[in-house]
């Protein structure tokens, strides 16, 4: 079997074989196929598609081009959570220890930044001291110790998706149904969660940016998934104020500390209510959020992220002392300069700003740097005057801060009439059927 003979057929829209999607994903795997003919082939999958059985023959070979995890040794239904990705999105940060202060394990393996949507793990690694890197016996026993882990996938979990995740990154295949959803589900599949509830962002900044496309991914994640339970969520707005890596945990532990509500908590309260009930913690979602927000205003939450940095190795006074997280060089405030309605944004535009400016990488081999980035103070249907502060940018120099105001302003859209607000959430997708948020 010849590489060259796979990207020709999807070159020309044909389906493959799952002999062929194997032989594919473990040359991803174990390096045997170079980076140029893998991006190639991932490239006519973007053109092309994939088949309902070709996305979960792939996402069946990426799950088993590597180890299994087994999650047997922690007691309780092992609950995982994953988004599709979106801008200002921290709600694993939030939702993850309050789950756990729930007493329902979270045994969480998350990704880096792709594309313009920001990644946890870059977020965690900004908490000074903070690892993501564990081998899978510490990550069982941090979880069966504190009830909470969350840290990259293992060399040796899913190695396909690892070099496949990395090249969509800066090859522009990021946006492909089946290449997501096989992305995903091989990681959740392989990392031994008995249940999950995925996060699928619809909107300006969302990977799928209509609810019709929103749903078939959703749809097609559950039909492999079996154990999943999917939230299509709004993308047309970032989902928290702040968005940069050092600034999006501040978001999370001022959420967590009660001192920011906002569509961030509300989203992050409603996933992790899903992840309840699927854990059998209790039967109705009403009772779920109830238990959530106890462990909220009981700080029990907050206690539980800065066990979890900790454990980790991270300085956990960060969840008291917000100034021990990265600090930019250059502050500077913006501000709208006429007066109307928010009445759109481009999201994805927004994500790219904060990635030029150092939060985001174009290519594998860039650095980070955790404390820039900017912290948006208007939300959709906002009225402003010539004086409201628009946003407050944190930046590497003064040429970084210019570049990224004018790239915010042309973001966003002021109008003289207001707009009507999207919904937070459009739909729960389940293997029984859709249910819409009317």
């Amino acid at each position: 079997m010849q590489i060259l003979d796979i990207i020709t057929k999807k070159k020309l829209g044909q389906p493959l074989t799952r002999e062929e999607i194997t032989f594919f994903a473990r040359g991803a795997a174990d390096k045997t196929i170079p980076d140029y003919q893998l991006a190639a082939l991932l490239m006519a999958i973007r053109l092309n598609g994939m088949t309902a059985q070709e996305t979960t023959d792939l996402t069946l070979a990426m799950r088993d081009s590597g180890d299994v995890c087994d999650l047997s040794a922690i007691p309780g239904k092992k609950i995982d959570k994953h988004s599709t990705g979106g801008v200002g999105d921290t709600t694993t940060l939030i939702l993850a220890p309050l789950v756990a202060a729930c007493g329902v394990p979270v045994a969480k393996m998350s990704g880096r930044g792709l594309g313009h949507t920001g990644g946890t793990l870059d977020k965690l690694e900004s908490i000074p001291g903070l690892s993501v890197e564990e081998t899978e016996e510490r990550f069982i026993r941090q979880v069966q110790e504190i009830g909470l882990a969350v840290i990259g996938q293992t060399a040796a979990l899913a190695p396909a998706d690892k070099t496949l995740y990395a090249l969509r990154d800066v090859t522009s295949t990021v946006d492909s149904l089946p290449l997501i959803a096989a992305s995903i589900m091989s990681k959740k599949l392989a990392s031994g969660a008995d249940g999950i509830v995925l996060d699928v962002k619809t909107g300006s900044g969302a990977l799928m940016e209509t609810l019709p496309d929103a749903l078939a991914l959703a749809q097609t994640m559950v039909d492999i998934g079996k154990l999943a339970v999917a939230v299509i969520t709004s993308m047309a707005q970032p989902l928290g104020t702040h968005i940069g890596n050092a600034l999006e945990v501040k978001d999370a532990i001022d959420v967590l500390a009660g001192r920011t509500q906002g569509d961030l908590l509300e989203i992050s309260l409603l996933l992790g209510s899903h992840m309840l009930v699927l854990a059998e913690k209790v039967k109705t979602l009403p009772e779920a959020r109830a238990m959530l927000e106890n462990a909220l205003s009981s700080g029990a939450g907050l206690r539980k992220l800065a066990e979890m940095i900790a454990a980790q190795g991270g300085d956990p006074r960060v969840v008291e002392d917000l100034s021990l997280l990265p600090q930019a060089a250059v502050k500077r405030v913006m501000r709208a300069e006429m007066a109307g309605y928010l009445s759109a944004m481009d999201t994805t535009a927004l994500g790219m700003a904060a990635q030029r400016m150092g939060a985001g990488r174009a290519k594998k081999s860039d650095m980070l740097d955790y404390s820039v980035g900017y912290v948006l103070h208007v939300r959709l249907g906002d009225e402003v005057t010539e004086d409201t502060l628009l946003a407050t940018l944190y930046a590497r120099n003064e040429a970084e801060a210019e570049e990224a105001e004018k790239a915010i302003r042309k973001a966003l859209t002021i109008a003289k009439e207001k707009p009507q607000t999207p919904k937070l959430w459009d739909a729960v997708v389940t293997a029984e059927g859709i249910t819409y948020n009317r």
